[in-house]
């Protein structure tokens, strides 16, 4: 569910949302989202000094939180 939560407000903000993919990694303690975008798009999702990719982290932390689990969000190149 978070997965296709992540996707959802990934495609809403880039160019190409046929190119987002997500990978879902999990981990010990937490599941790890890996976020690929077209290249174009990866400086729309970082955002300016960061503030987009960690308005995006903040979402997927409370929603995760509602779930009681906790998730992270990494964006691979």
């Amino acid at each position: 569910m978070l997965k296709e939560y992540l996707e959802f407000i990934v495609k809403s903000l880039v160019n190409k949302p046929e190119e987002v993919l997500v990978t879902e990694v999990p981990g010990e303690q937490a599941v790890v989202y890996e976020l690929r975008v077209a290249k174009e798009d990866l400086g729309k999702i970082i955002g300016r000094q960061g503030r987009t990719a960690r308005a995006v982290r903040i979402l997927l932390g409370a929603a995760s939180t509602r779930l009681k689990k906790r998730s992270l969000m990494e964006i691979v190149e």
